[in-house]
């Protein structure tokens, strides 16, 4: 049983990782161009959507995990603050007056825990 629920949170953690990524390149390559023009309805809100629908998902399974597994560096508080993260760089990747630094450390962040859950699940693949 905790096989399934780790795999589906593994899978999960590698997407909202992806998605992660994909907002810092939304941010950096194309919310900084000079003529950037938002499309809020086919662009923000779609990416909003996915990302809090996965969101959703997760963090039961995550908020789980941790207090089954105690893992080492992953702690309940990363886990909301993580989702917090987000929520908030899901939207603020498009928006121009975002500031650069406190965005990049959001993404930072966020990869940081994303990584050491995806690092602690692994090793508690192979310890079985």
């Amino acid at each position: 049983m905790h096989q399934q629920a780790d795999n589906k949170l593994r899978e999960l953690t590698l997407h909202l990782r992806e998605l992660n990524q994909n907002a810092f390149q939304q941010f950096s390559k194309r919310t900084q161009e000079k003529d950037f023009q938002v499309d809020f309805y086919n662009e923000v809100k779609p990416f909003a959507d996915k990302v809090q629908e996965l969101i959703d998902i997760w963090r039961p399974l995550a908020e789980a995990w941790v207090r089954r597994s105690k893992p080492k560096y992953v702690f309940p508080i990363q886990i909301k603050d993580t989702c917090d993260n987000l929520s908030i760089i899901c939207v603020t990747a498009f928006q121009k007056d975002t500031r650069k630094r406190r965005f990049y450390e959001t993404i930072k962040s966020i990869d940081y825990v994303l990584e050491n859950i995806l690092d602690q699940l692994e090793r508690d693949h192979v310890k079985r």
